[in-house]
């Protein structure tokens, strides 16, 4: 028999099972016995599964002590942020005026306005090291928009900018040299990254979602109005090593301003052997677009060599404010031609106390140019005297001879001997082409 099973029956108990026999005594003692053993061993299962349910609330009791006392143990109070981000603008430090062909170097100043808008404060044990409004990995690269204007440098990573705070960098820039003066607008494009939301699953685990952002930021530039320096042609004229010339130019105004009582100036550049000896010219009213034509007599060392030697050329103006302005300066190419140089050749002169005579010298071109139209002029000394002092000698290539006569007197208490300084000395003047 099952202890834990009832047996439900329908028949009368009186009534005699027709496929039992009738049962002894030992059999119901047997069967007594036996109920009896099944009746203890469910007590005893009973007794065993009302000490197992003990055991368990008992350990439930306990963890729940436990998880109370956990849940009650003080934790730091944090502060989250919602709901900001970065707000970029920039600006020029120092001036932002430039003149045409002018290479500078822009300091840049880039600010964090941006605001953290929500705020929470709760319980919590997780770090938030960053906060929404700040610009992480920030790069910025300034371009030439429509501006006549190069950019030279690369974009630049500045790094991260907090909101409130400010950064500076530099860009190298060169004005066009034809540029006309106004204002223009420089875009300065911009890329970063931040802290778009954050995500708590527990006291100890966050997840970050980070966003990035990019766009363009205006600099305003102003480029001053100004004269171009525009020389059309430099052309030498008897320029050569160890003497004088000239050279003749051809200058046009290529900037956008009205200059008034301009003056050409042209400047010894660094150390060339080309020197002005006049180096300004006034041309007055130079309007854009206008032409002047401007000759400078200049000098040349004797170390100089047959090359082409740098000179400068600026234009100073009185401006639309009154004041008076110098430009950028030009550097034109001045060529030095060959060397020139003469030689006496002909023989002493004999002359007697008391008498004129017309004396003849010959002189060589020995130098490497061509000159022309030369003339030689002799300077006499006591007991000399000349009253035709300069003479013709034409043009003389490299190797030509000519002679040259001048009228020499001796006073008649001149002694008869030689006279090495009877005459001071002969000069020559010539151009070259």
């Amino acid at each position: 028999m099952d202890a834990n099973k009832t047996t439900f029956s329908s028949k009368n108990p009186d009534e005699q099972d027709p496929f039992s026999g009738s049962k002894t005594e030992n059999e119901r003692h047997y069967e007594l016995d036996h109920a009896q053993k099944i009746q203890n061993h469910a007590k005893q299962g009973r007794n065993s599964s009302d000490g197992f349910s003990s055991r368990i609330m008992g350990l439930q009791i306990a963890f729940f002590i436990i998880v109370i006392f956990t849940l009650v143990q003080p934790v730091a109070a944090d502060t989250i942020y919602r709901e900001g981000s970065p707000h970029l603008s920039a600006y020029i430090f120092g001036s932002n005026e430039i003149n045409p062909g002018y290479a500078v170097a822009l300091t840049i100043v880039i600010q964090n306005t941006g605001l953290n808008e929500i705020k929470y404060v709760q319980n919590s044990t997780a770090v938030r090291p960053d906060l929404p409004n700040t610009a992480k990995f920030l790069v910025v690269g300034l371009q030439p928009g429509n501006a006549p204007v190069v950019v030279k440098s690369d974009p630049r990573m500045v790094g991260d900018l907090p909101g409130s705070g400010k950064v500076r960098t530099q860009f190298s820039i060169k004005v066009n040299p034809d540029a006309s003066g106004g204002i223009y607008t420089l875009p300065l494009a911009y890329n970063f990254t931040y802290l778009y939301t954050t995500d708590q699953y527990d006291q100890s685990t966050l997840r970050n979602t980070y966003w990035t952002a990019g766009g363009s930021l205006p600099i305003t530039l102003v480029i001053k109005p100004d004269i171009l320096v525009d020389v059309l042609n430099a052309t030498p004229d008897g320029i050569n090593v160890g003497t004088e010339g000239y050279v003749a130019m051809k200058i046009r105004n290529g900037g956008s301003v009205f200059a008034k009582n301009a003056v050409v100036r042209v400047l010894r550049h660094g150390t060339s052997p080309v020197l002005p000896n006049d180096s300004s010219v006034f041309i007055g009213d130079f309007p854009p677009g206008g032409i002047a034509d401007c000759r400078y007599r200049v000098s040349v060392l004797p170390d100089a060599q047959l090359q082409v030697y740098p000179g400068d050329v600026v234009i100073v103006y009185r401006n639309d404010e009154g004041e008076f302005v110098t430009t950028r300066s030009v550097t034109i190419g001045i060529p030095v031609g060959r060397i020139v140089d003469f030689a006496v050749v002909s023989d002493p002169v004999v002359i007697n106390p008391g008498n004129k005579r017309a004396v003849t010298v010959m002189y060589k071109n020995t130098g490497a140019a061509t000159v022309y139209s030369a003339q030689a002029r002799i300077i006499a000394v006591d007991p000399f005297t000349t009253n035709s002092d300069i003479s013709d000698l034409g043009d003389l290539k490299p190797g030509d001879t000519a002679i040259a006569t001048f009228g020499l007197t001796a006073d008649s208490t001149a002694l008869i001997k030689k006279y090495d300084t009877g005459i001071e000395s002969t000069t020559l003047t010539y151009r070259t082409r």
